[in-house]
């Protein structure tokens, strides 16, 4: 089975999850009522066995010892273990659910943008020629894949067709994403997951130029880590740019996590100063702003070399992620800036963000082909929830759902 016909079941059963919980809500409303009346005749009972003899009340006191009440307070304990249960699995499936609603939204302008324009092409042609194949090039150039990775991916896709015999452009749709997305995993173990330290306060770097909304995707990222149950600190090592410490230390506030910054300082002290303060205070996770000037990248060099270099002498395995934070509605741009980023240090993921104001959602692929780093957080929109963690599952669904 295909990427496609695998997303598409997947979500298909979502709906009838959705379905079968409406039926359960509309079943447990109607026991509650069956209950109620049966504690109202239960006290009739009593009352009439206490008129009868003064015997039967002392008969009552005894019997909750050997036989009714112990196996009652038994079942009652299961019940409510069930019902926990049940409540966790229902709480992880309206998180998915919630989650897989906000990729559907926040691609949308994508979808209309890309996708529509690839579902009126199938419309357009009865069969695969040539000027399908020239504008359905266009069309994933328009939607910022990348020139290289669509003349690979059109030649892959006209190998396919030539050895598969297909002539019905409708019987292409679904090869087109299965190969759009084999260029994304490329057979590697992509892993969305942040690494953390399980022996030292783990270290997060982010870089990225000033504009591309860093500042509040280390406010939304600390929120998600401090619902998690971390403690986090963030510090304001970005002491190139006027008010970008202070503007920090706001969003640390408004997210309710600690702060460490110094306006003016050498940004590596500035680090270190944080680390030693989130070793002596029990902090779990240290999220780190750092200047953007991609100007003059050997300075830039030169300072995250530094600050590296403090938090390998002050933490076991040193920094355990370097994030590079992009603006998708940049386009190609963006990924001129990884590329750039990528030649003065290591970076480990990205975080993609204002994805829901770009129609050229194809940014995600071209950035991954050009670069090879895995995308880990993808913005959404405006909201803390809105910044998701990055499921190729379902990007694939928020894209190509129309197809579907």
């Amino acid at each position: 089975m295909g990427l496609f016909s695998k997303i598409k079941n997947m979500f298909k059963s979502y709906d009838e999850e959705e379905e079968e919980d409406l039926v359960e809500e509309e079943t447990s409303e109607e026991e509650p009522k069956e209950e109620v009346e049966e504690t109202e005749e239960q006290p009739e009972e009593e009352s009439t066995e206490e008129e009868i003899s003064p015997e039967s009340v002392e008969e009552k006191k005894e019997e909750p010892k050997k036989e009714e009440k112990t196996p009652e307070v038994v079942e009652e304990v299961k019940e409510k273990t069930k019902k926990k249960s049940l409540f966790k699995k229902k709480d992880k499936k309206e998180e998915e659910k919630k989650s897989v609603k906000i990729y559907e939204k926040g691609l949308t302008k994508s979808r209309q943008g890309f996708v529509s324009k690839l579902a009126n092409l199938t419309n357009k042609y009865n069969k695969v020629t040539e000027e399908y194949f020239e504008e359905l090039e266009e069309i994933l150039i328009m939607a910022d894949i990348g020139v290289n990775t669509v003349m690979d991916f059109m030649d892959r896709l006209r190998d396919r067709v030539k050895s598969e015999s297909i002539e019905d452009p409708e019987l292409l749709k679904e090869i087109i994403v299965d190969e759009l997305f084999i260029i994304y995993v490329n057979e590697e173990v992509l892993s969305n997951k942040i690494n953390y330290n399980d022996n030292d306060v783990s270290v997060i770097l982010f870089i990225g130029v000033n504009g591309v909304g860093k500042t509040t995707t280390i406010a939304k990222i600390a929120n998600k880590l401090k619902d998690e149950g971390k403690k986090v600190l963030m510090v304001g090592a970005d002491t190139f740019r006027a008010g970008a410490v202070e503007q920090l230390h706001e969003w640390s506030e408004k997210v309710g996590v600690g702060f460490f910054g110094k306006e003016g300082s050498d940004p590596a002290s500035v680090v270190y100063d944080g680390i030693v303060k989130a070793k002596d205070e029990d902090y779990d996770v240290v999220l780190v702003d750092t200047a953007g000037r991609l100007q003059n990248k050997v300075n830039l060099m030169k300072e995250l070399e530094k600050m590296n270099k403090v938090i390998d002498s002050l933490v076991d395995g040193g920094a355990c992620e370097t994030l590079l934070v992009l603006d998708a509605t940049t386009g190609q741009n963006g990924i001129s800036q990884a590329e750039a980023f990528k030649e003065i240090t290591n970076i480990t993921g990205i975080v993609l963000t204002k994805l829901d104001g770009t129609a050229k959602g194809g940014i995600v692929l071209a950035i991954k082909e050009s670069v090879g780093i895995p995308v880990k957080y993808i913005g959404l929109g405006e909201t803390k929830d809105d910044l998701q963690t990055f499921d190729i599952e379902k990007y694939i669904y928020g894209l190509f759902k129309d197809l579907m």
